[in-house]
Protein backbone atom coordinates (compact mmCIF):
# COMPACT_ATOMS: atom_id res chain seq x y z
CA UNK A 1 0.00 0.00 0.00
CA UNK A 2 1.32 3.76 -0.87
CA UNK A 3 0.49 5.78 2.03
CA UNK A 4 0.57 9.42 2.04
CA UNK A 5 1.92 11.14 5.22
CA UNK A 6 0.16 14.65 4.33
CA UNK A 7 -3.34 12.81 4.07
CA UNK A 8 -3.06 10.97 6.84
CA UNK A 9 -1.80 13.50 9.45
CA UNK A 10 -4.88 16.22 7.71
CA UNK A 11 -6.76 14.69 11.02
CA UNK A 12 -3.88 15.06 13.19
CA UNK A 13 -5.50 15.91 16.81
CA UNK A 14 -8.04 13.22 16.52
CA UNK A 15 -6.35 10.47 15.55
CA UNK A 16 -3.85 11.01 18.27
CA UNK A 17 -6.33 10.74 21.49
CA UNK A 18 -6.32 7.31 21.22
CA UNK A 19 -2.46 6.87 21.65
CA UNK A 20 -1.93 9.51 23.62
CA UNK A 21 -4.59 7.15 26.28
CA UNK A 22 -2.73 4.37 25.52
CA UNK A 23 0.50 6.23 26.44
CA UNK A 24 -1.10 7.04 30.13
CA UNK A 25 -2.05 3.33 30.50
CA UNK A 26 1.53 2.18 30.00
CA UNK A 27 3.09 1.34 33.89
CA UNK A 28 6.60 3.24 34.33
CA UNK A 29 9.71 0.25 34.25
CA UNK A 30 12.87 -0.03 33.40
CA UNK A 31 12.61 -0.59 29.67
CA UNK A 32 15.61 -1.78 27.97
CA UNK A 33 14.29 -2.59 24.92
CA UNK A 34 10.85 -1.03 23.45
CA UNK A 35 9.12 -1.70 19.89
CA UNK A 36 6.62 0.63 18.27
CA UNK A 37 5.37 -1.43 15.29
CA UNK A 38 3.44 0.19 12.65
CA UNK A 39 5.07 3.92 14.08
CA UNK A 40 4.39 5.78 10.62
CA UNK A 41 6.42 9.07 10.21
CA UNK A 42 7.29 8.45 14.15
CA UNK A 43 6.08 11.33 16.40
CA UNK A 44 4.59 8.68 18.85
CA UNK A 45 7.96 6.62 19.25
CA UNK A 46 10.10 9.81 19.79
CA UNK A 47 7.76 10.38 22.65
CA UNK A 48 8.40 6.92 23.96
CA UNK A 49 12.05 7.33 23.64
CA UNK A 50 12.11 10.95 25.45
CA UNK A 51 10.17 8.88 28.56
CA UNK A 52 11.96 6.05 28.85
CA UNK A 53 15.45 7.34 28.23
CA UNK A 54 17.39 4.78 28.91
CA UNK A 55 15.50 2.00 26.74
CA UNK A 56 16.63 1.34 23.16
CA UNK A 57 13.30 2.48 21.06
CA UNK A 58 13.02 1.35 17.35
CA UNK A 59 10.11 2.20 15.81
CA UNK A 60 9.17 -0.28 12.75
CA UNK A 61 7.13 0.23 10.04
CA UNK A 62 6.69 -1.46 6.30
CA UNK A 63 6.10 2.00 4.82
CA UNK A 64 9.52 4.32 2.86
CA UNK A 65 7.16 7.02 2.77
CA UNK A 66 5.82 7.54 5.98
CA UNK A 67 9.72 6.75 7.62
CA UNK A 68 10.85 9.39 5.47
CA UNK A 69 9.10 11.80 7.62
CA UNK A 70 10.26 9.72 10.72
CA UNK A 71 12.53 11.88 12.60
CA UNK A 72 14.84 10.95 15.46
CA UNK A 73 15.09 14.40 17.17
CA UNK A 74 18.52 13.96 17.91
CA UNK A 75 17.46 10.90 20.74
CA UNK A 76 20.63 8.60 20.97
CA UNK A 77 17.76 5.91 22.16
CA UNK A 78 15.93 6.23 18.91
CA UNK A 79 16.16 4.21 15.61
CA UNK A 80 13.58 3.40 12.79
CA UNK A 81 13.77 0.99 10.29
CA UNK A 82 11.61 -0.23 7.83
CA UNK A 83 10.17 -3.50 7.91
CA UNK A 84 7.00 -6.44 8.35
CA UNK A 85 5.51 -6.69 12.03
CA UNK A 86 4.84 -10.42 11.44
CA UNK A 87 8.55 -11.32 10.99
CA UNK A 88 9.49 -9.47 13.69
CA UNK A 89 12.47 -10.18 15.74
CA UNK A 90 14.56 -10.29 19.19
CA UNK A 91 13.04 -9.90 22.52
CA UNK A 92 11.58 -6.60 24.10
CA UNK A 93 10.44 -5.36 27.30
CA UNK A 94 7.62 -3.34 25.73
CA UNK A 95 5.88 -3.82 22.17
CA UNK A 96 3.99 -1.06 21.60
CA UNK A 97 1.15 -0.97 18.53
CA UNK A 98 -1.10 2.01 17.75
CA UNK A 99 -3.29 1.57 14.86
CA UNK A 100 -1.68 -0.75 13.32
CA UNK A 101 -2.07 -4.68 13.67
CA UNK A 102 -6.03 -3.78 12.23
CA UNK A 103 -4.29 -4.40 8.81
CA UNK A 104 -3.43 -8.07 10.12
CA UNK A 105 -4.89 -11.00 10.06
CA UNK A 106 -6.31 -13.90 12.87
CA UNK A 107 -5.49 -11.72 15.74
CA UNK A 108 -5.25 -14.98 18.51
CA UNK A 109 -2.65 -16.05 16.24
CA UNK A 110 -0.96 -13.01 15.62
CA UNK A 111 -1.06 -11.82 19.67
CA UNK A 112 0.50 -15.21 20.39
CA UNK A 113 3.17 -14.41 17.69
CA UNK A 114 4.02 -11.29 19.71
CA UNK A 115 3.54 -12.65 22.82
CA UNK A 116 6.36 -14.32 22.19
CA UNK A 117 8.64 -11.80 21.90
CA UNK A 118 7.90 -10.20 25.50
CA UNK A 119 10.50 -10.61 27.77
CA UNK A 120 9.51 -11.50 31.39
CA UNK A 121 7.97 -8.64 33.04
CA UNK A 122 7.93 -6.92 29.88
CA UNK A 123 4.20 -5.45 28.31
CA UNK A 124 2.08 -5.71 25.33
CA UNK A 125 0.13 -2.73 24.76
CA UNK A 126 -1.83 -2.19 21.75
CA UNK A 127 -4.26 0.19 20.23
CA UNK A 128 -6.97 -0.77 17.09
CA UNK A 129 -9.85 0.83 15.24
CA UNK A 130 -13.07 -0.46 16.20
CA UNK A 131 -15.11 1.06 13.45
CA UNK A 132 -15.14 -1.94 10.81
CA UNK A 133 -19.13 -2.17 11.49
CA UNK A 134 -19.57 1.97 10.90
CA UNK A 135 -21.69 2.99 7.57
CA UNK A 136 -18.66 4.54 6.47
CA UNK A 137 -17.34 1.13 6.21
CA UNK A 138 -20.05 -0.61 4.80
CA UNK A 139 -20.36 1.66 2.20
CA UNK A 140 -16.80 1.59 1.17
CA UNK A 141 -17.60 -2.32 1.16
CA UNK A 142 -20.47 -1.54 -1.27
CA UNK A 143 -18.49 0.70 -3.65
CA UNK A 144 -15.42 -2.26 -3.77
CA UNK A 145 -18.11 -4.59 -4.47
CA UNK A 146 -19.38 -2.78 -7.54
CA UNK A 147 -15.66 -2.16 -8.82
CA UNK A 148 -15.11 -5.79 -7.87
CA UNK A 149 -13.49 -6.17 -11.78
CA UNK A 150 -10.92 -3.44 -10.96
CA UNK A 151 -10.78 -5.12 -7.74
CA UNK A 152 -9.78 -8.08 -8.64
CA UNK A 153 -12.87 -9.09 -6.22
CA UNK A 154 -10.49 -7.23 -3.04
CA UNK A 155 -12.77 -5.99 -0.34
CA UNK A 156 -11.19 -4.80 3.23
CA UNK A 157 -13.66 -6.49 5.60
CA UNK A 158 -16.38 -8.22 3.00
CA UNK A 159 -19.55 -8.03 3.31
CA UNK A 160 -20.21 -8.32 7.06
CA UNK A 161 -18.75 -6.22 9.83
CA UNK A 162 -17.65 -10.01 11.57
CA UNK A 163 -15.10 -10.49 8.96
CA UNK A 164 -12.69 -7.47 10.14
CA UNK A 165 -9.28 -9.30 12.51
CA UNK A 166 -10.15 -6.80 15.08
CA UNK A 167 -11.72 -7.82 18.45
CA UNK A 168 -13.39 -6.99 21.18
CA UNK A 169 -11.89 -6.33 24.35
CA UNK A 170 -13.37 -8.76 25.74
CA UNK A 171 -12.11 -11.30 23.33
CA UNK A 172 -8.67 -9.63 23.62
CA UNK A 173 -8.80 -9.79 27.13
CA UNK A 174 -9.47 -13.37 27.25
CA UNK A 175 -6.68 -14.33 24.75
CA UNK A 176 -4.30 -12.55 27.14
CA UNK A 177 -5.19 -14.68 29.96
CA UNK A 178 -4.89 -17.55 27.94
CA UNK A 179 -1.21 -16.63 27.43
CA UNK A 180 -0.66 -16.43 30.41
CA UNK A 181 -0.78 -12.54 30.83
CA UNK A 182 -1.16 -10.69 34.10
CA UNK A 183 -2.62 -6.90 35.28
CA UNK A 184 -4.73 -6.96 31.86
CA UNK A 185 -7.09 -3.76 31.16
CA UNK A 186 -8.64 -3.92 27.71
CA UNK A 187 -11.56 -1.49 27.43
CA UNK A 188 -13.76 0.11 24.50
CA UNK A 189 -13.72 4.20 23.85
CA UNK A 190 -15.68 6.29 21.73
CA UNK A 191 -13.72 9.39 20.64
CA UNK A 192 -16.60 12.03 19.16
CA UNK A 193 -15.18 13.33 15.77
CA UNK A 194 -17.55 15.71 14.00
CA UNK A 195 -16.60 15.93 9.84
CA UNK A 196 -18.33 18.40 7.52
CA UNK A 197 -21.07 16.50 5.73
CA UNK A 198 -20.11 13.16 3.53
CA UNK A 199 -16.65 15.57 2.35
CA UNK A 200 -15.88 15.49 5.74
CA UNK A 201 -16.09 11.57 6.13
CA UNK A 202 -14.32 11.13 2.44
CA UNK A 203 -11.18 13.35 3.85
CA UNK A 204 -11.31 11.40 6.87
CA UNK A 205 -11.30 7.69 5.12
CA UNK A 206 -8.89 9.00 2.20
CA UNK A 207 -5.88 8.93 4.84
CA UNK A 208 -6.42 5.48 5.96
CA UNK A 209 -9.41 3.15 4.61
CA UNK A 210 -9.77 4.39 1.24
CA UNK A 211 -6.33 3.88 0.55
CA UNK A 212 -5.74 -0.25 0.31
CA UNK A 213 -8.23 0.22 -2.57
CA UNK A 214 -6.58 3.19 -4.36
CA UNK A 215 -3.54 1.69 -4.21
CA UNK A 216 -4.87 -1.02 -6.05
CA UNK A 217 -6.53 1.13 -9.20
CA UNK A 218 -5.57 3.12 -11.86
CA UNK A 219 -5.54 6.86 -11.55
CA UNK A 220 -8.76 7.05 -13.24
CA UNK A 221 -10.22 3.93 -11.56
CA UNK A 222 -9.46 5.67 -8.35
CA UNK A 223 -10.92 8.77 -9.55
CA UNK A 224 -14.12 7.02 -10.69
CA UNK A 225 -14.02 4.71 -7.38
CA UNK A 226 -13.96 7.73 -4.83
CA UNK A 227 -16.66 9.43 -6.64
CA UNK A 228 -18.90 6.31 -6.58
CA UNK A 229 -18.60 6.10 -3.08
CA UNK A 230 -18.82 10.01 -2.24
CA UNK A 231 -22.13 9.53 -3.74
CA UNK A 232 -23.01 6.85 -1.47
CA UNK A 233 -21.58 8.96 1.52
CA UNK A 234 -24.36 11.86 0.40
CA UNK A 235 -27.08 9.62 0.31
CA UNK A 236 -26.57 8.20 4.00
CA UNK A 237 -24.93 11.76 5.31
CA UNK A 238 -27.26 14.65 3.44
CA UNK A 239 -26.20 17.33 6.03
CA UNK A 240 -23.83 19.43 6.42
CA UNK A 241 -22.58 17.90 9.84
CA UNK A 242 -21.66 14.35 10.56
CA UNK A 243 -20.59 12.89 14.30
CA UNK A 244 -18.32 10.40 13.51
CA UNK A 245 -18.38 7.63 16.61
CA UNK A 246 -14.25 7.23 16.19
CA UNK A 247 -14.30 4.08 18.38
CA UNK A 248 -10.88 2.16 19.58
CA UNK A 249 -9.87 -0.70 21.64
CA UNK A 250 -7.33 -0.38 23.83
CA UNK A 251 -5.73 -2.84 25.80
CA UNK A 252 -2.09 -3.64 27.83
CA UNK A 253 -1.01 -6.40 29.18
CA UNK A 254 2.10 -7.81 31.28
CA UNK A 255 3.97 -10.75 30.83
CA UNK A 256 4.84 -12.75 34.25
Amino acid sequence: MTWNPEQYHRHREARSAPVRDLLAMLPGLPYRDAVDLGCGTGEHTRTLAERFPVARVLGLDSSAEMLARADAGGLSNLRFEQGDILELRGEYDLIFSNAALQWLPDHPALLARLWSRVRPGGVLAVQVPANHDHASHRLLTDTANEFGAELQGFTRFGTAHGVSPVLTQAEYAETLDGLGATDITAISKVYPVVLPGAEGVLDWTRGTALVPYLSRLSQEDGARFTAAYLARLRAQWPGERVFYAFTRVLFTARRG
